[in-house]
């Protein structure tokens, strides 16, 4: 399945990324399996973590159903990384031109991140497949929603930064599509069994006609 189908599928089954920072290569394949089985299909192993793109290319072998890849890309190189290693996700903390044209390039789904409708608009316009909010912190949901009222109504908008099972409610009213979860449901010590248990109490906070 191409990439961009593969986002349109998790958008309308569980719109969730895991943030895997910190994730070392011989965690990925059970961290990985905890995810995958509790219905999460969204996986980033961000580029400072250790051995990242190894960690990339044991998960998209070994769960291909799944739209996986790295976060925390920073230039046109990291992408074409990402890419040799299988991931077919792009996710960064800002807006860069060059990334986001790459990963169009290469046909990745490109997640840059903002904070402005300056940026925003001119993510889109590069031709980004959604928009990273980020931090979230910054951007409380009336905030979100001023924004999301000028975005083109098929944008897709991902809060990420400080998400926990608390607040996506407010944030799905204000008009988020999604999450990015990081430390809330991974962070480096946690067994995969914990990850699993945290998982399933974000998939407990969406509303049912989302993830029934």
């Amino acid at each position: 399945m191409l990439p961009p189908k593969k986002l349109a599928t998790a958008l309308t089954t569980l719109p969730l990324i895991a943030i895997l920072r910190g994730l070392k290569p011989l965690e990925a394949l059970p961290i990985g399996q905890a995810l995958i089985t509790t219905g999460w299909c969204m996986i980033e192993v961000p580029l400072n973590s250790p051995q990242p793109l190894d960690s990339i290319a044991a998960m998209v072998s070994a769960f291909p159903q799944a739209l996986i890849g790295a976060g925390t890309v920073l230039s046109s190189g990291d992408v074409r990384n990402v890419h040799a290693a299988g991931g077919q996700l792009i996710v960064s903390p800002n807006f860069n031109p060059a990334v986001v044209h790459e990963a169009v390039r290469l046909g990745l789904v490109c997640l840059p991140g903002v904070i402005t409708a300056s940026e925003a608009f001119a993510a889109l316009e590069a031709g980004a497949a959604g928009l990273k909010i980020f931090p979230a912190e910054m951007l409380t949901p009336a905030a979100l929603k001023a924004l999301r009222a000028v975005l083109p109504p098929a944008t897709v908008v991902l809060p990420v930064g400080g998400i926990t099972p608390e607040n996506m409610p407010a944030y799905l009213a204000a008009g988020a599509n999604g999450f990015g979860i990081g430390s809330a449901l991974y962070k480096p010590g946690l067994t995969a069994q914990q990850v699993s248990d945290n998982a399933i109490k974000f998939i407990a906070s969406y509303p049912a006609t989302i993830y029934p």
